[in-house]
């Protein structure tokens, strides 16, 4: 995610560009459903993947960089240039055993959800190419949110399945073990976008130079 915030000039990104790349990847709802048992989930799951666009216009770098400025999602206090958000939900298979309580069985639905800006106008010459380049390395750069966030995901997974509390017949202590071990694991994930976007926005980082190539037409 990008945030956009002051006014454009074509000389110095510094001086026309303040971004700051956040995490604000929400709705981790954890859900504990019943499900039949272990061998219902023995496929392997995969992430649901989508885009969504918004509109921008002009019909030069500058101008469409200063309508995403414009029109872009709003996060905060700020607007993004392109934001990866998810929802994940879990169905959960805890089974009472010897007085205690066991996660049989853990199965993730995980719907992750780009959000890119799309020129309303058509483009031509350098105009065009530099859009190209500009968006693909964007596109490029939320995948690799998307995939931190799956590995979050894999390693809930990994944790969960065979976990096992003592003197739980109700299996209500287990749930908050699980959700302490959750709670870290989602802190490393926040951790791991920040350090991501800190080296991609830094100087002579990827995204760093990418709006620097559309916006100076360059």
């Amino acid at each position: 995610m990008t945030r956009l915030q002051g006014g454009l000039r074509r000389t110095g990104v510094k001086e026309y560009i303040e971004m700051a790349m956040g995490q604000a990847r929400v709705l981790l709802c954890l859900l504990a459903l019943a499900v039949p048992g272990a061998s219902a989930w023995a496929a392997e799951w995969q992430p649901h993947e989508k885009v969504e666009t918004y509109a921008v216009s002009g019909t030069s770098g500058l101008e469409l960089y200063q309508s995403i400025g414009q029109r872009g999602p709003k996060i905060g206090v700020g607007r993004a240039i392109a934001y990866t958000n998810f929802k994940l939900t879990w169905q959960r298979n805890y089974v009472p055993r010897d007085g205690g309580c066991v996660i049989a069985s853990a199965r993730p639905k995980l719907i992750i959800t780009y959000t890119l800006p799309e020129p309303s106008q058509t483009l031509s010459g350098a105009t065009l190419e530099n859009w190209n380049v500009f968006i693909d390395g964007v596109r490029e750069h939320e995948k690799v949110h998307g995939q931190i966030i799956e590995d979050m995901v894999r390693k809930i997974e990994a944790y969960s399945v065979g976990l096992t509390v003592a003197d739980d017949p109700k299996c209500s202590k287990i749930r908050k073990v699980l959700t302490e071990r959750l709670t870290q694991l989602s802190l490393e994930q926040r951790q791991r976008s920040r350090d991501f976007d800190r080296e991609e926005l830094g100087d002579n980082g990827n995204i760093h130079r990418l709006v620097l190539m559309l916006a100076n037409g360059a």
